[in-house]
């Protein structure tokens, strides 16, 4: 995993601070959306913490289009604040950026559960709500932005461990979810505990980012600019070493013989011919190397986030009522579309169960993880080591393009329908 005289991830804990890391950049998205049902119970009638979290509210009656705002509102801030830091992350140091916005999402988790006790007319707390939805995640965007930038210095490994953190936030949602809804406990105390969950993930990330300091392999990595760590990574596809020529490195023909001693546990250093002084990276210049990729990115989320959760959110069970219609929708909209999401990213599988509505949902839940992992992935493998933060930053733009043209399309579908 290590190249050259890089010191060793002792007991894999610089892998576990980025998998939680990665989890907990998408624990607020999950744990709003699948709290959908709870929040159709606060907006249904007046004056009421009762709403639950086990009661099927997202039928035609939805004045208010939660599941659909909710979407728009957790996307186009994404998007916007991806953009802004993608042009501003060398203002504001990375410290304050990554643990800045974890304590503002633990604040305002910590307020949203605080409303659970809160007796509010519909809306005023649909404002609130959408209000609270929106500035979360605008500080995502931020951390999100700021942690891909960080993966650009690291080897691929830790992308890979980071991203199937995010794609078990999902999973982490919906079983708590079902948690609640199966504790038996009153309505009122259910959401309070659901919505503590993700206040106690996001504080267990930020224990884990102020441990990477004191760990000697995070620091070897993230103390250095990329330009300056020891070799570069090797890539496992020849499309990409024939991109040297555009990136200002003369092929060679020590470089063909690199694809045919490929080791995945190993990065050995690459020595260009010519020195290289690399100036700060454009941004532009980055985009030309990586706009393919990002196109297959905005394409998947578009057509991820048209559907899922606003429409797919509306299925219910054929069955007579009963526990199963009640446990009908978080298992097999939410968990499922999170298990094999999950897996999608982590290289795949596939289970098949009962109906037409789970088969698919299982096919499109682990298309889109394994698009959009591979997609993160090859990105910055496109481009020179110096300009990798850059290209974090700027797929993580188009993530949140992609995500906010899907959350734009999700009304459409939804008025078709």
């Amino acid at each position: 995993m290590a190249r050259g005289d890089a010191p060793q991830d002792s007991y894999h804990l610089v892998g576990i601070s980025f998998f939680i890391l990665g989890l907990g950049t998408l624990l607020p998205w999950n744990f709003f959306i699948t709290a959908i049902p709870y929040f159709q119970g606060r907006l249904a009638g007046a004056n009421t913490t009762t709403g639950t979290l086990d009661t099927n509210h997202t039928g035609p009656a939805d004045t208010f289009n939660f599941n659909n705002w909710v979407t728009l509102l957790s996307q186009l801030p994404l998007l916007l604040f991806t953009l802004l830091n993608s042009f501003l992350y060398q203002c504001i140091p990375e410290m304050v950026r990554i643990l800045g916005s974890l304590l503002v999402i633990l604040l305002l988790f910590a307020l949203t559960a605080a409303l659970v006790k809160v007796d509010m007319s519909p809306g005023p707390f649909f404002s609130i709500t959408m209000a609270s939805v929106w500035f979360i995640n605008s500080f995502c965007a931020v951390l999100q932005g700021s942690l891909f930038g960080q993966l650009g210095t690291m080897p691929s490994t830790y992308s890979t461990l980071f991203l199937s953190g995010q794609g078990l936030a999902g999973i982490f949602a919906a079983l708590a979810m079902l948690m609640s809804m199966a504790s038996g406990v009153d309505a009122q105390t259910s959401a309070l505990g659901y919505f503590i969950t993700p206040c106690v993930g996001t504080f267990m990330a930020i224990l884990c980012y102020l441990s990477l300091p004191h760990l000697e392999f995070a620091r070897y990595y993230l103390a250095k600019k990329p330009s300056q760590a020891p070799g570069q990574e090797l890539e496992t596809k020849a499309e990409l070493l024939q991109s040297d020529e555009k990136n200002s490195i003369p092929n060679s023909p020590q470089k063909v013989a690199l694809t045919l001693d490929l080791d995945a546990e190993k990065e050995p250093e690459l020595e260009p011919e010519e020195p290289q002084k690399p100036g700060k990276p454009s941004v532009f210049i980055v985009f030309q190397k990586i706009w393919l990729t990002a196109l297959c990115l905005v394409l998947v989320f578009t057509v991820t986030l048209s559907v899922f959760p606003a429409i797919t959110a509306m299925v219910t069970s054929s069955t007579s009522p009963g526990k199963w219609s009640q446990f009908f929708n978080p298992i097999c909209c939410f968990l499922l579309f999170n298990i094999m999401d999950w897996v999608g990213r982590s290289l795949t599988s596939y289970f098949l169960w009962d109906a037409y509505f789970i088969t698919f949902m299982l096919l499109f839940a682990v298309s889109n993880g394994y698009l959009m992992s591979l997609t993160m992935c090859l990105a910055p493998r496109q481009v020179l080591p110096h300009e990798r933060e850059v290209a974090g930053t700027l797929m993580t733009f188009f993530l949140a393009l992609g995500l906010s043209c899907g959350a734009a399309f999700s009304f459409l579908f939804k008025a078709l329908l």
